[in-house]
C-alpha cells in the first residue's frame, strides 16, 4: 500500500533542506543531505526523488505565499495605475532582507533541474503571463474609461516587471535602496500616465 502524502512534513523537510544546500552547495550527495535533516536517505528520497525536486517545492510555496502577500496589497487599489504600482512596492516589501533567498532557489533550480527546467520554467511564465496580461487589459480598459492616457500598455506592463525583478537582484548584488526607484518609477512613468481628473492621489508616495 502506497504511504499517504504529507504534504506539511514535505514542506518543511523542503524548507530545512534548501537551508542545507544554500550553506554546503546544490551538489551535497542526497545521503549527507539526509543525515543533516535527521531523516533517513529513503525518506528523503519518497518526498523528493531529486534536488532540484526540494528546490522547486520551496520555490512553489514562496511564490504562492508571495502571491498571497501581494494580491492582499493590490486589492486595496481600484485604478489600474495604482494596482500597478501597489505590485511593485508590495513584492519588494515581501522579499526586503530575504531576497537572497528568492535568488538562490531559481538559481539552484536552473543548476539542478537539467530536461525538467524547461517544463518548470515554461509553466512557471504561464501563471505570471496571466497576470501581466490582466494588468495590461486593466490598463487597456483605464484607457478605454478615460483614466489612462494613452500608452502601449504592455511595454508599461513589460518595463514594471523589468524594474520588479531586476531591483531584487540589485539587492542582493549591492544592497540596491528602494525608494529612490519607487520614487522615479512613480513619478517619471507611472503618475503621469493617470488623467487629470485621476490625479487625487499625491503625486509621489
Amino acid at each position: 500500500m502506497p504511504r499517504p502524502p504529507e504534504p506539511e512534513k514535505r514542506l518543511a523537510l523542503a524548507r530545512d533542506a534548501v537551508a542545507v544546500l544554500q550553506r554546503d552547495g546544490v551538489d551535497v550527495p542526497i545521503a549527507q543531505l539526509a543525515d543533516a535533516l535527521g531523516v533517513k536517505r529513503p525518506t528523503l528520497l519518497y518526498h523528493f526523488p531529486s534536488r532540484s525536486h526540494i528546490v522547486e517545492c520551496a520555490l512553489e510555496e514562496l511564490l504562492v505565499e508571495q502571491w498571497r502577500f501581494v494580491t492582499e496589497r493590490v486589492e486595496r487599489e481600484s485604478h489600474p495605475i495604482d494596482r500597478l504600482y501597489a505590485q511593485v512596492r508590495a513584492v519588494h516589501e515581501f522579499h526586503e532582507g530575504h531576497e537572497a533567498r528568492l535568488v538562490f532557489l531559481t538559481q539552484a533550480l536552473a543548476a539542478t533541474a537539467g530536461p525538467r527546467l524547461t517544463e518548470i520554467v515554461e509553466r512557471a511564465a504561464a501563471v505570471f503571463e496571466s497576470a501581466r496580461r490582466g494588468n495590461a487589459e486593466r490598463i487597456r480598459q483605464g484607457i478605454r474609461d478615460g483614466i489612462v492616457a494613452p500608452c502601449d500598455a504592455d511595454a508599461v506592463v513589460q518595463l514594471v516587471r523589468a524594474v520588479t525583478d531586476g531591483l531584487v537582484l540589485q539587492r542582493v548584488t549591492d544592497r540596491a535602496a528602494l525608494a529612490p526607484v519607487h520614487e522615479a518609477l512613480w513619478r517619471h512613468l507611472l503618475f503621469p500616465l493617470k488623467t487629470h481628473s485621476q490625479r487625487g492621489r499625491t503625486e509621489c508616495v
